[in-house]
């Protein structure tokens, strides 16, 4: 017997009506154990055929299907052997197939059981020339973009096909199987004829393949398709990403500003072929600036020296609009810029008229400026000219290349500009990485551990059907609890940056402080058990006045001091707010516990990112450290301060905050009651 034909092809040709798809490898091997857990669950010793490309991908699975092999006695395992894998009849039957059969370029596997049957029949695609030019060049393994495709059928006839093939082929390489194999045939329905002389089906599916798998493989198919794009986009930005450090490394060789701007126009102009580029330091206001620094190609007429006009240059007053570069791709017309903004700023005859004076003296056919800015502040100007009157087409990936210069340009200035303060950026690095350290250790920590939870709990579900109702109670509650606190956690991340990036909106209205207290108590008492809780004390007066503060965050902030001393505060021990007039513009507020104490040295340190008093990974008590950082940041944001006192380990510890009273008009607003507000209120040390 000679096989030329696939699995896939015979089962095309006798079932035209099913349609194949493609998969990953990581989704067939999902798919593969989902359908091999239903023999290991315990299905009725079904027939169970794999097929291997190569030894190597068998040894992978060997424990496996030694394990499936004691649920049944009818395993076939087909490879083309390698090392040492050969014709062999153990706990299981093993076939070795020649290189050339078309075998070594299929991933097939049958589950068939006397009244069920599921089957995966692929062959496997090349990679297209063009994914394997961008895979070759960012030295990926290839094996993670493996493709093949197939079909995947719980179809008892389709399966039943498929099985027949199989072991037309295990009888070619191992006749001696003769006997064996006459026995699956007929225990397990198995008819070579053609699928119009067979009788139908008409048994029950006998399983359900269940959502679990369907939306498993959706979800790795569409995860595969991400990985594929994102490997596209960083080989596309490779090459420009070679350029963009050959640039920087030559800017961030010197801290001279000078020879920045000369080596960075330099570079970059011999890099995009253009005709002039230049480079100048300005300031938003500056009505003109001086040319030094130039790169411009052979025939260009220079502007070294020249004085340069910024405040009637349209192109300029745009970039400083928007704070990002802006180009014309061909000055004599120039209304049909790519750009609305800056095409509705040349609607203005003076505007287009200066542009093309300018234009002709100096034979600009394209104009490309880009600010050179840091943290929003202007620190001078990249321009990029294609001269002698013709047009260019400025591509994205060219803007995005100078925009990405720019950005090195302007932190290669700052950094020159401020290396006589080099120790204190050393203590800014090495604050960096200690938030880095914690940010590690914390999510290591505080998000693996909810999740290898959530993950028991879900696997324990799935592949225990027969679990007891109450079990699958305890199973899906905690599951729950641990993705409350896990979305608690991402959460936290999220408020943080928010804050740091200025993105919170305030809604400031007068507010009852008192049912914001116990708003805040109420989120308490429902996150813990009544038996763990410390006793919470009120101790407001009752004619306190109105504040004027945005209520969602003045809970938030109540409710995360709250819960800060309920971790550090026996169930035994006691937790107090309190809430004082500060002069007529300020309330103090005060949550004090009974609890662990802080050290006096630390007070300070306690409102930092990340912070954790016992360390990282040796801590007692949950969390990211990110609560008082961010209850510091809103309050901060409301106008005004908090900090913290305790007498030591052991001795309890007192946060205090103030927030702005509502004015009231009948309220004497003196300046030494306002200095008196403000001056009781202790300033923070400077923050590590």
């Amino acid at each position: 017997m000679n096989v030329k034909t696939s699995v896939l092809e015979d089962l095309r040709q006798a079932q035209p009506q099913l349609r194949s798809q493609t998969y990953f490898k990581s989704s067939l091997i999902a798919l593969s154990h989902a359908m091999e857990d239903q023999v290991l669950a315990g299905e009725r010793s079904p027939l169970v055929i794999a097929t291997f490309q190569q030894e190597r991908f068998y040894r992978m699975e060997a424990n496996r299907y030694a394990r499936i092999a004691q649920a049944t006695d009818q395993v076939y395992v087909l490879a083309a052997p390698e090392s040492d894998f050969t014709n062999h009849s153990g706990r299981y039957e093993t076939i070795a197939f020649n290189q050339n059969e078309p075998l070594s370029q299929e991933w097939n596997l049958v589950v068939l059981g006397r009244n069920y049957g599921t089957c995966l029949v692929c062959q496997e695609r090349d990679i297209p020339e063009d994914e394997s030019r961008w895979l070759g060049q960012t030295k990926l393994e290839i094996d993670t973009a493996r493709r093949f495709d197939g079909i995947w059928s719980f179809d008892h006839d389709v399966s039943r096909f498929v099985a027949a093939q199989l072991l037309t082929r295990i009888l070619h390489y191992r006749p001696e199987l003769a006997d064996k194999v006459a026995r699956a045939r007929r225990d397990y329905g198995i008819d070579d004829r053609p699928p119009e002389l067979r009788v139908p089906t008409t048994e029950g599916l006998g399983m359900n393949p269940g959502p679990f798998a369907e939306r498993l493989i959706t979800y790795l198919q569409a995860g595969q398709y991400k990985l594929l794009k994102a490997y596209r986009s960083i080989a596309a930005q490779e090459e420009q990403e070679r350029l963009v450090n050959s640039i920087t490394t030559a800017i961030r060789q010197s801290l001279d500003p000078q020879e920045i701007l000369k080596v960075a126009v330099r570079e970059l102009g011999e890099a995009l072929d253009v005709c002039r580029c230049l480079v100048y330091r300005c300031k938003e206001t500056d009505a003109t600036a001086t040319i030094v620094h130039e790169y411009a190609a052979p025939g260009i007429t220079s502007l070294v020296g020249e004085t340069w006009v910024l405040l009637d240059n349209p192109l300029f007053q745009e970039a400083i609009e928007r704070q990002s570069g802006v180009f014309l791709e061909d000055t004599n017309n120039p209304l049909e810029t790519r750009m609305e903004s800056l095409a509705g700023l040349l609607q203005q005859p003076t505007a287009r008229e200066w542009l093309g004076k300018q234009a002709q003296r100096w034979k600009i056919g394209a104009w490309l400026m880009m600010p050179i800015l840091y943290r929003g502040k202007l620190l001078g100007i990249l321009e990029l000219h294609h001269c002698q009157g013709c047009a260019h087409h400025w591509a994205d990936d060219e803007v995005a290349l100078v925009n990405t210069i720019a950005i090195q340009m302007g932190t290669g200035l700052i950094q020159a500009e401020t290396y006589a303060h080099l120790e204190d950026l050393n203590q800014q690095l090495e604050a960096l990485e200690r938030t880095r350290s914690n940010l590690i250790a914390i999510t290591g920590h505080e998000l693996r551990t909810p999740l290898s939870t959530i993950q028991i709990c879900l696997e324990s579900l799935a592949s225990e059907p027969d679990m007891p109702a109450e079990l699958q109670k305890v199973m899906l509650n905690t599951a729950l609890v641990d993705a409350e606190r896990l979305r608690e956690l991402v959460q936290d991340f999220l408020t943080l940056s928010r804050f740091e990036s200025g993105r919170v909106e305030w809604n400031l209205e007068p507010l009852s402080l008192e049912e914001c207290i116990d708003l805040a108590m109420s989120g308490v008492k429902a996150r813990y058990s009544g038996d763990s809780l410390p006793e919470l004390v009120v101790d407001i007066p009752s004619d306190l006045p109105l504040v004027q503060a945005d209520g969602e965050w003045l809970v938030q902030v109540l409710g995360k001091l709250l819960d800060n001393a309920c971790k550090f505060t026996p169930s035994g021990g006691a937790i107090t707010v309190r809430a004082t007039p500060m002069g007529y513009r300020l309330l103090k507020v005060t949550v004090a516990d009974t609890g662990r104490g802080i050290e006096p040295a630390r007070v300070e340190d306690i409102f930092e990112r990340f912070y954790q008093e016992e360390g990282a990974l040796r801590r007692t008590t949950g969390g990211t450290g990110l609560g008082l950082a961010i209850c510091r940041q809103a309050i901060q944001r409301w106008g005004g301060q908090v900090w913290a006192e305790s007498e030591g380990k052991d001795r309890g510890s007192r946060f205090h905050f103030t927030i702005p009273r509502l004015e009231d008009e009948t309220t004497p607003h003196t300046s030494s009651t306002a200095v008196e507000g403000l001056s009781a209120v202790p300033k923070p040390r400077r923050s590590r």
